[in-house]
């Protein structure tokens, strides 16, 4: 079953009456369980990709479909509403609130769901768990290492049971044994049938997903 479908995207920006193509005449399938890594160098448009992936973007041009429905030109209210339900999304730089515990946190998008308190409480918790930070729920980012404080971003991601996970350079700002540790995170919950896609310049990294992607010139080049 395809859980995303790009169709001859192009995204074009206009910057300072220079028009710079970003994506060109881009298509790609993501399956149900699918583990993607989308790779390429520094303005290849792989953000621009990643960004229509998770609808904080909107093409120029082309066809973008979530679970079978197209969302490539909806309205900013409803694709807030489709990121928040489908969306789950990891960051490099983790934007936790820094005044806020890792509980609160995990619980924001259930808050926006309108999901009542007891419940937000009982499935933040559960999900923390499941990524090893049981014993930290309490604790405020600047208590925590950056491995922690990603893993708190991935509970984040994974509260709503989103339809696809992705992750910006995940392990960009970690060292390498918390890159691993977070990589093998994402490794099981690929394994639970969880569908990834994320976008790093590690090759190390790409190697441990399923798919590589790679982007040069706002184009698909080899997958």
């Amino acid at each position: 079953m395809i859980n995303m479908e790009l169709t001859n995207v192009s995204k074009i920006y206009k910057v300072d009456e220079v028009t710079v193509t970003a994506l060109d005449n881009v298509s790609l399938k993501i399956e149900n369980g699918d583990f993607i890594s989308i790779v390429g160098p520094s303005g290849s448009g792989k953000s621009t990709l990643m960004h229509i992936l998770g609808l904080l973007d909107k093409p120029t041009s082309g066809v973008v479909k979530l679970d079978g429905e197209e969302v490539s030109f909806k309205n900013d209210v409803k694709l807030a509403s489709l990121r928040n339900k489908k969306i789950g999304f990891v960051f490099q730089s983790f934007n936790l609130l820094p005044r806020t515990t890792a509980l609160a946190n995990v619980e924001l998008p259930l808050i926006y769901g309108g999901v009542s308190a007891k419940e937000r409480h009982e499935r933040s918790k559960e999900v923390l768990e499941s990524v090893g930070l049981g014993q930290r729920t309490h604790h405020f980012p600047n208590q925590m290492s950056g491995g922690e404080k990603q893993k708190v971003a991935i509970a984040r991601a994974l509260i709503n049971n989103p339809s696809i996970v992705l992750a910006d350079e995940p392990t960009g700002n970690l060292d390498s044994k918390s890159g691993e540790e977070i990589m093998s995170i994402f490794k099981d919950l690929h394994k639970k049938g969880n569908t990834i896609v994320l976008v790093t310049h590690d090759l190390d990294i790409a190697g441990m997903t399923k798919k590589i992607i790679r982007v040069k010139d706002g184009k698909i080049v080899r997958e």
